[in-house]
C-alpha cells in the first residue's frame, strides 16, 4: 500500500473514524518509543567491582565436626 492510497483511504473515512485512526497512529508511536534495545555488555565491565576473599573455598568452622 502507498502512502497516496493510504491518505486517500484514510480521507475517505467519515470524521469519527479518522479520529480512531489517528489515535490509533498515535498509540503506534508511543509504543514504539517505549521498546529499547538493551545495550551490549563488555567483556570484563565488572572487572575489580566484585571481590571474593581468599578462603571462599574452605570448609566453614561450623561444619569441622562432621567432616
Amino acid at each position: 500500500m502507498t502512502t497516496g492510497t493510504l491518505n486517500f483511504d484514510i480521507n475517505s473515512l467519515p470524521k469519527a473514524l479518522r479520529k480512531e485512526v489517528a489515535d490509533f497512529v498515535d498509540f503506534l508511536k508511543q509504543k514504539n518509543q517505549k521498546i529499547e534495545k538493551p545495550k551490549k555488555r563488555e567483556f570484563g565491565y565488572a572487572k575489580g567491582k566484585i571481590l571474593i576473599s581468599p578462603d571462599f573455598d574452605s570448609p566453614l568452622d561450623e561444619f569441622k565436626d562432621y567432616m
